[in-house]
């Protein structure tokens, strides 16, 4: 059995001291750990980074890809629930991502969707029952119950919703929270039901709130969704109870840095270095029990090498022993994928989006950059004909959620906060159950948008200037096959066209792919029409 040894300087993060040493490596884990004074490497060697909730399908590419992608910034496992194909294709869904994981030296560690429809007030494609959630969390490479959204139902003793859990609990599984905005009894009551994590705290009262009750929280830095800032400051309090993740990741943020940026950030607020990389590499593994190395002797050799504490520069990615990317250059071969999808719907007319009132009063929701949640607003809008009209020059437009796995009239609203004076966007990225969501300027462009996603059977689309552009995303609607830097740039030339377009959204697609969420308040739209997230209900 081959041996080798990397020296330098030795990151001891729960000893918290660095010191200089000799790692041997033998059949992919870790022989022996010898300090040695005489080393003159001053590389710095670490655990590599854990990305403790992520969706792997946001990033537009299937998971042998997106791998390629996350081990050049030093991430060697992620914590990933396979939710978004699972509401397209079902069990089909999460089977593809596990084997298409299993393809490349990564350490993917999926959990078991616990909410596939994940509310009954809109349409997916498919269903992940409880008997479903009991045969996957009966493999082994299945490690956790995925984030409970449905939190009513966890208040109010759904007996579905509580023999997911009671599963889990009896096969020793993790289960993971997703409870926006609970706070007190709330809280504690979710808590108490035996859910361990939440990624979705908006305030540090909020998180504070729920890690009294203990609960672990996770520091979520995505490509919409941004909380470091809010959040941040309890690592020095908590160290033992935070994680970093990203939970929705688009492939030209991923082509920049990972769960490196959260270190870097941290490290430049003066936060202590083994309390930043206790959330960044041990947590996760010790929470979820991973079967991820912590540089300890006889772990698995998932190791990271940087230049300095400052600059933090990935030098080297280690998985089981095998160097994985080195100088920004990815070993990770390329797997061939075979697209599963489910697609069923017409070209739609421009009558279709019309919205016929005899009164000019609407509901609007309001989009906030750099979050999940939506404000709901009322205004009056101009009639013409028996029909509301949008205002772009006030930034009120029209927004649609179209019905991808039937024919059924599409879902009509009006948002604001796009910022788009001509034009329009489509995309079959919608959580949670991926139909067609679309905003625009008018009704004409609307449509040529929907249906160019439509024609590619699921991707993302722009309608600037009379002319069309898109990204297909065969694999259920949601991920491409293709290499995950021209997936990147072809995603980066649709997001510079929506901002010349006018939208003044930081990620104006990831935004709108949010705009469907019901579970996150106040004001979102589902297939089958407006809904109050607050109250749980659908309104006018």
């Amino acid at each position: 059995m081959s041996s080798k040894t990397i020296t330098g300087n030795i990151i001891d993060i729960e000893g918290r001291r660095i010191y200089k040493g000799i790692i041997r490596l033998s059949g992919g884990r870790i022989e022996n750990i010898e300090e040695s004074a005489e080393v003159s490497d001053n590389k710095y060697i670490l655990p590599g980074f854990v990305d403790a909730h992520v969706h792997i399908e946001s990033s537009m590419l299937v998971p042998s890809e997106f791998a390629r992608l996350a081990v050049l910034h030093g991430t060697v496992a992620t914590v990933s629930d396979p939710h978004e194909i699972a509401n397209v294709c079902g069990m089909e869904g999460v089977e593809f991502m596990v084997n298409n994981g299993k393809q490349v030296p990564f350490k993917f560690n999926f959990g078991a969707p616990s909410c596939v429809p994940a509310t009954t007030f809109e349409t997916a494609g498919d269903e992940i029952s409880a008997k479903d959630i009991e045969t996957l969390l009966k493999k082994p490479e299945i490690k956790y119950l995925a984030e409970m959204m449905n939190w009513p139902g966890v208040l109010f003793n759904d007996p579905v919703v509580y023999e997911k859990i009671n599963i889990a609990k009896r096969l020793g599984k993790v289960i993971d929270g997703h409870a926006p905005g609970l706070k007190g009894e709330q809280a504690k009551q979710y808590i108490s039901a035996g859910i361990s994590t939440d990624h979705e705290c908006f305030t540090a009262e909020e998180a504070l709130d729920k890690l009294k009750y203990g609960m672990k929280i996770l520091i979520r830095e995505g490509s919409a969704a941004k909380n470091f800032e809010a959040l941040i400051d309890l690592l020095n309090e908590h160290e033992d109870s935070i994680m970093f993740c990203s939970d929705d990741k688009h492939p030209d943020n991923l082509v920049i840095g990972h769960i490196n940026e959260l270190v870097k950030r941290a490290l430049n607020k003066g936060i202590d270095l083994y309390k930043v990389l206790k959330a960044a590499c041990i947590n996760p593994v010790k929470h979820y029990k991973l079967e991820v190395g912590l540089l300890k002797t006889g772990d698995p050799a998932d190791f990271i090498i940087i230049d300095n504490l400052k600059d933090f520069n990935i030098l080297k990615t280690f998985i089981n022993g095998e160097l994985v990317a080195e100088n920004q250059k990815s070993f990770i071969k390329q797997v061939p994928v075979t697209p599963i999808n489910r697609f069923n719907t017409s070209q739609k007319k421009v009558s279709d989006f019309k919205i016929a009132s005899s009164t000019g009063k609407s509901r609007v929701i309001e989009a906030l950059d750099g979050q999940l949640i939506t404000r709901s607003i009322e205004t009056e809008l101009p009639l013409e004909n028996g029909y509301l009209q949008s205002i772009p020059e006030k930034d009120i437009l029209k927004i649609t959620v179209v019905n991808r796995y039937k024919e059924a009239i599409p879902a009509k609203a009006f948002i604001k906060g796009f910022g788009l004076k001509q034009g329009a966007l489509a995309s079959s990225i919608a959580h949670d159950s991926h139909n067609i969501v679309a905003v625009g300027v008018n009704d004409e462009e609307i449509t040529k948008a929907v249906n160019e996603v439509i024609n590619n059977q699921g991707g993302i689309s722009a309608v600037y200037d009379g002319k069309l552009y898109s990204l297909p995303l065969p694999v259920g609607g949601l991920m491409s096959a293709e290499d995950g830097y021209v997936v990147a740039d072809k995603y980066t030339e649709l997001d510079k066209i929506s901002k010349a377009m006018g939208s003044t959204l930081t990620s104006p697609y990831m935004t709108l792919s949010f705009m469907a969420l019901l579970v996150i308040p106040s004001l979102k739209l589902s297939d089958l029409g407006l809904f109050d997230g607050d109250k749980f209900e659908f309104v006018r």
